[in-house]
């Protein structure tokens, strides 16, 4: 197992992928690019030319290419700017323990953690620095960026639960030290489609950008080495799908939804590595646990976060 720093924030490509709406049809392909990312129309007309666009899988050359509805976009996107972030107080940020040294947010599904190409505005970053004006220092630190002030670790768009943010440097530098050093615990709750097997397992495969589609992650040699642990905690027949304990043992991008659909069982309505599901609207991963030890005082601090009523509803229409 690799010694490296595991799970902090990297500023890597991010990635677009999505469904050509009616809202869009007949739009340049350039021109709606800039639409979706916020990116100059330069930029995106630079993409294109670079072939770091596709429409249904194929690369796209021309920015002038009308779009057509139902045709999936993709494209990877550059890292994203690390300008000054703009305190926004409309953003609803759920802080569960407010301590003078560190918060723990409770983050709904749909909520971006941080600015990025395709999301200037409208972050928990945002709604963060509108609350406490002090975490834009912390942008300053080293392994830190202006657009991520305090934050120690992510979560997907997608996925709802905890997250510990700092308030000091000195807070900040000993959680990094606990999420390289795995001393700080991440435990999720997933349902997966199809039967777990095994009720104990460890899924060991190393993970990177997937060299056949660029905005998709994907279990690959030359990856960086990536290990989740699972228990099984139910079991449903009618469909077959199993709910999962996940423990995170590296922090890898889409880790759990990747190492989840290697193994052909994707996450319910995981519509990138899995399949839509329509009568939930989103994915069924939920970070439940959060584990630290106090950055001063060094006693343990443990939150858990129950179900969102989304996902209780959902499990429970199931049983």
């Amino acid at each position: 197992m690799s010694d490296e720093p595991q799970g902090e924030p990297r500023d890597e490509p991010e990635a677009l992928d999505l469904t050509v709406p009616e809202l869009l049809v007949g739009v340049r392909l350039d021109r709606a690019l800039s639409m979706l990312t916020g990116l100059a129309r330069a930029e995106s007309a630079a993409m294109v030319q670079r072939g770091e666009v596709a429409l249904d899988g194929r690369t796209q050359r021309k920015g002038s290419v009308p779009l057509v509805v139902g045709q999936r976009l993709t494209a990877t996107l550059p890292a994203p700017d690390p300008g000054d972030v703009a305190p926004e107080p409309g953003v609803d940020v759920r802080v569960v323990v407010e301590d003078p040294s560190f918060l723990v947010v409770d983050k709904p599904a749909g909520l971006v953690v941080h600015p990025g190409a395709g999301h200037r505005t409208g972050t928990l970053v945002a709604g963060l620095l509108a609350r406490y004006p002090e975490l834009e220092a912390l942008g300053d630190l080293d392994g830190a960026a202006a657009h991520r002030p305090g934050i120690v670790h992510r979560l997907d768009r997608g996925t709802s639960g905890l997250l510990v943010v700092a308030r000091t440097p000195a807070a900040y530098a000993a959680l990094r030290d606990q999420l390289a050093a795995r001393t700080m615990s991440r435990v999720y709750l997933g349902l997966v489609e199809g039967d777990v097997v095994d009720d104990v397992g460890v899924i060991d495969a190393p993970i990177g950008r997937s060299q056949r589609t660029p905005t998709k992650m994907a279990v690959r040699s030359g990856g960086r080495p990536a290990r989740t642990g699972y228990r099984v905690v139910r079991r449903l027949e009618a469909p077959v799908r199993t709910l999962l304990e996940l423990r995170l043992e590296t922090g890898r991008t889409h880790q759990i939804r990747v190492h989840l659909a290697a193994i052909d069982l994707p996450v319910v309505g995981d519509a990138v590595y899995g399949v839509p599901e329509p009568a939930l609207g989103r994915q069924f991963l939920h970070a439940a646990r959060l584990a630290f030890d106090h950055p001063f005082t060094g006693e343990r601090v443990e939150v858990d976060s129950p179900l969102p009523p989304e996902l209780g509803g959902y499990l429970n229409d199931l049983d």
